[in-house]
């Protein structure tokens, strides 16, 4: 699973570049937003995230059983977690609110003034709550469903948790594989048509659902590593499915592109396209990934070892350059290539220096050497 955790949080750096250029609301934009980037950016956009809580949950249950017991594993993952979660918050993320605030609602403070006086209010400044976290949202999550598995774990005795391992397999033996968890997908949007995601924690719950389910489906791949072979018989199948929802979708933003106001009629097919399209597409990676990129290669450790800390620091890379971009009028084609080679080079020196200090590895996500 780790050529897909790479791959995909590769394509979430290529996504948070893609929102400089699209119409959606963010942090900077390009002077003139194009809308048929939207296109592209919706061929990720229903699987990204519940494919990074997938793969998460794989490794999760890994680190359980490598550790041996609930205690262990939550002081893991709450050091690699809750760490780089404060250095996020503190250090790298309040670039991104100070320069949203300057370009959207006219603040004048410097970025120094910002962070000492403006940063910590622990409130709202023109609609944004400060301190944030941002992008790190994905980490706060992941941190309360590694406890809520941990609790799992340690309420439910071994004989009844292995019971409830080999009930959830027969559930998604085969093609139920692809189908139950869209059904469960489908159901939350049923109760919670009107739900937009927060980010925020305690007032996300539909979201909380909606992500779980491929969290936990990802903890059962590692401990009943035979579900491979449901997502063997049907990640042809998914691909083929997600294609033909993604086509549907992609002809919506083709029709009504923007701020285009969509007929009625197309709210509630769209939106169910973009959750077929989404775990089908997840399923058919699965497979993908288990076919053909479970191998080795020399630079498979370092790029997972690489992507957390490509994480927490891309998003700001991002918007810093966009605001320097934006401020010099650079064209959209040079913008962009600027964009992937500064964001990249940002990275690997994020990373290359964290790696080699101490002291700096557990705050960049890294373990102690």
């Amino acid at each position: 699973m780790d050529w897909l955790r790479i791959g995909a949080f590769g394509l979430l750096i290529l996504y948070h570049i893609g929102m400089y250029f699209v119409p959606w609301g963010w942090h900077v934009k390009i002077a003139e937003p194009m809308d048929w980037v939207a296109i592209p950016m919706r061929a990720t956009n229903s699987w990204r995230l519940p494919l990074l809580f997938l793969v998460s949950g794989y490794a999760s249950a890994a680190l359980f059983a490598k550790l041996g017991g609930g205690g262990a594993f939550v002081r893991s993952r709450s050091a690699r977690l809750l760490i780089p979660l404060a250095f996020g918050i503190i250090v790298v993320i309040p670039p991104q609110p100070w320069i949203e605030l300057m370009v959207q609602h006219g603040y004048r403070g410097g970025f120094v003034h910002f962070w000492t006086q403006d940063y910590f209010r622990f409130g709202a400044l023109d609609g944004i709550i400060l301190p944030t976290w941002q992008h790190l949202w994905f980490v706060v999550y992941l941190w309360v469903y590694t406890l809520l598995a941990a609790g799992v774990m340690a309420w439910f005795p071994e004989t009844l948790r292995a019971r409830l391992a080999d009930g959830a397999a027969r559930l998604l033996k085969g093609w139920r594989m692809l189908m139950v968890p869209l059904a469960g997908w489908l159901l939350i949007y049923a109760l919670f048509p009107e739900h937009d995601e927060t980010h925020a924690l305690v007032d996300d719950g539909p979201s909380h659902l909606h992500y779980l389910i491929p969290f936990a489906i990802g903890w059962l791949l590692r401990v009943r590593p035979e579900q491979f072979a449901a997502v063997a018989r049907c990640w042809r199948a998914g691909l083929a499915i997600a294609i033909a929802a993604f086509a549907f979708v992609s002809w919506v933003e083709w029709n009504w592109p923007g701020n285009i106001p969509a007929p009625d009629w197309v709210g509630i097919p769209f939106d169910v396209a973009r959750l077929v399209q989404g775990w089908a597409m997840i399923v058919a990676l699965v497979g993908i990934a288990d076919r053909f990129w479970n191998r080795e290669h020399r630079w498979r450790t370092t790029l997972a070892e690489a992507v957390f800390p490509f994480y927490i620091v891309h998003q700001t890379i991002i918007v810093v350059a966009g605001w320097l971009l934006l401020r010099a009028e650079v064209a959209a084609l040079p913008s962009f290539l600027t964009l992937v080679t500064v964001t990249v080079a940002g990275c690997w020196l994020f990373y290359a220096i964290g790696r080699s200090i101490g002291w700096l590895r557990p705050l960049i996500g890294l373990q102690r050497k």
